[in-house]
């Protein structure tokens, strides 16, 4: 990326702790590196975001159930890089990387050249939360004058302020570097409330504690759906045709594989656990975590529940880049605030989701 480097490597860092929200970063190294057998078709490599977790269970399960051999492409999947999904997307390390819309356009507001191609979650997804003894926060406004656990992210911290003055406070808080585990943090006493995924880690609290009390963003004055987690792939390597087909023969078997996992999440669980062996997940969890995300819809708009969206919802993407615009989230190379809003129309696309 030549003068952006450095830009984007701060971003992917920033990237990486939002999308893992507080998921334990030392996992990273440990998951797992697989590619589907079948020398004559074309190989994807796909980079996962954080640790392997639910949000993946679909490429897990198409690799295991055969989908993409039968699609005739081959994927090598590999773990999360230091700078990031983004950036090693952007420097064709790898060709498909998991992130959000957002990212995505913080990347390319440095002079990154990302395209967002598939959207995994309708809902959002992202709880902002203390611990459930501490009976002084009832709403977002008791945030005020407390410490946030964060990762260093503008846009985590745009949200939590419009949601203190949505809920009638000034949207004055401090902040605490987050160390591998934010349970660990606001256990510890240094910070007063974190962001956690419902699907993943206000499971895992309620299987195993601490107890959370939790709001969400968008019931607290924070337009669309700020929590749209995705696959991005480089805008230049998407100018070639063969790259084309390779990505709808990717992607038609991994929404069969996310399809797969909606209709069977108790099976879908188990083969990202066994998939994804190095990563040492808690197969409780896993399968707790499956059910979740059946129950609360968070995939699908499907009135049955067992079929994924996969596509991005343009108008809630771009009230939520507006948003974010607003408060200054989004800069260019040299620091400075980006110009404009980024505009959804040239982030993303729906064309290879057929649905």
């Amino acid at each position: 990326m030549g003068k952006h480097t450095q830009g984007a490597r701060r971003i992917g860092r920033a990237v990486a702790a939002l999308c893992g929200l507080s998921l334990i970063a030392a996992a990273t190294a440990c998951s797992s590196t697989n590619s589907t057998s079948g020398s004559d078709n074309p190989t994807i490599s796909f980079m996962l975001d954080w640790t392997p977790n639910t949000n993946h269970v679909g490429i897990y399960a198409a690799e295991a159930l055969g989908y993409y051999k039968d699609a005739g492409v081959n994927v090598q999947i590999l773990p999360t890089a230091q700078a990031g999904a983004e950036s090693s997307v952007e420097n064709k390390v790898a060709d498909i990387g998991f992130t959000t819309l957002s990212n995505v356009a913080a990347f390319n507001a440095q002079g990154g050249s990302l395209r967002y191609v598939f959207d995994l979650t309708q809902k959002p997804v992202a709880r902002w939360c203390s611990l459930a003894s501490r009976t002084d926060i009832h709403t977002p406004k008791d945030f005020d004058g407390k410490t946030f656990v964060s990762f260093g992210s503008a846009e985590q911290t745009a949200v939590v302020r419009q949601m203190i003055k949505s809920a009638g406070g000034t949207g004055d808080f401090q902040t605490a570097t987050a160390g591998t585990n934010t349970f660990q943090t606001l256990s510890s006493g240094k910070g007063d409330f974190g962001g956690f995924y419902v699907t993943w880690e206000n499971v895992e609290s309620e299987l195993h504690g601490p107890a959370l009390n939790c709001f969400v963003a968008s019931d607290w004055g924070v337009p669309g759906n700020p929590d749209q987690l995705g696959f991005a792939v480089n805008s230049s390597w998407l100018k070639d045709s063969n790259n084309q087909q390779s990505l709808r023969s990717f992607m038609s078997a991994t929404l069969k594989g996310y399809d797969y996992a909606l209709s069977h999440p108790d099976a879908a669980a188990q083969l990202l656990v066994k998939q994804a062996k190095e990563a040492n997940l808690d197969a409780t969890l896993a399968k707790t975590s499956m059910e979740d995300i059946v129950k609360g819809g968070y995939w699908t708009n499907s009135p049955n529940g067992t079929a994924i969206s996969g596509k991005l919802n343009m108008q809630e993407s771009q009230d939520y880049l507006d948003f974010q615009q607003s408060a200054g989230t989004y800069t260019d190379a040299s620091g400075k605030k980006a110009a404009k809003a980024p505009q959804v129309s040239e982030l993303a696309t729906n064309s290879y989701v057929q649905r």
